[in-house]
């Protein structure tokens, strides 16, 4: 335990002004904002859920990459509340794919399968070059550890819109389209509490830290 606990809160002081850190939240800044032209373009294409909830994550993930940027390099604290907002966008992420879901299955037609998987493979390539990236900073802190999150939860839900193409071309249904942006949700919220539990765990412990400086 006491091992665990040095290599978060030691790897936080040695990372929080790393360079690489910070080249590595560039580069995924980058290829989240460009994906999210890609999939919302496609999606609205395909008449794809999944698709574009997707799209809207690779935005989120955007922003989230942009606040840990401006934090980078500041105290437990300021780094610990960007935490907290991070986990806002993935709470209101997981509520409006919900919210979509609903309303597609009322309103949707069956998407295109051969857009979902092609751009579906491109995503999932995009996303897993940045979370192996972004690898060796998933014990660091609060801030660090969201990061980590949104990747692997992106190329998770990656494979989920591949086999919900697969899915859609069997079938020639939308379910599968649909079940897949649910998931999504769940994936987005579940990640969001871990965020929000780490980082008020953080807020808690940063003025005894600041403290004992």
């Amino acid at each position: 335990m006491a091992n665990t606990c040095c290599e978060s809160a030691c790897g936080s002081e040695a990372t929080k002004a790393d360079p690489r850190w910070r080249r590595i939240l560039w580069v995924a800044l980058i290829v989240n904002a460009a994906m999210f032209l890609v999939e919302m373009v496609a999606g609205s294409a395909a008449d794809s859920r999944a698709l574009q909830a997707d799209a809207l994550d690779f935005l989120g993930d955007s922003a989230n990459y942009a606040v840990s940027l401006a934090v980078a390099g500041s105290v437990l604290a300021w780094r610990a509340r960007a935490a907290l907002l991070k986990s806002v966008f993935m709470l209101g992420f997981a509520a409006w794919v919900f919210g979509s879901a609903i309303l597609a299955f009322v309103n949707g037609t069956a998407p295109d399968p051969a857009t979902m998987g092609v751009i579906g493979a491109l995503a999932l390539a995009a996303n897993v070059g940045v979370a192996l990236l972004l690898y060796r900073y998933r014990t660091g802190d609060a801030n660090m550890r969201s990061v980590w999150i949104c990747s692997r939860n992106d190329a998770i839900g990656n494979v989920a819109v591949m086999l919900a193409a697969l899915g859609v071309l069997g079938t020639g249904s939308a379910w599968p389209d649909l079940i897949v942006a649910t998931i999504m949700a769940a994936l987005a919220l579940t990640g969001g509490v871990q965020v929000f539990g780490h980082a008020v765990g953080e807020l808690k412990t940063a003025p005894r830290s600041v403290e004992q400086v």
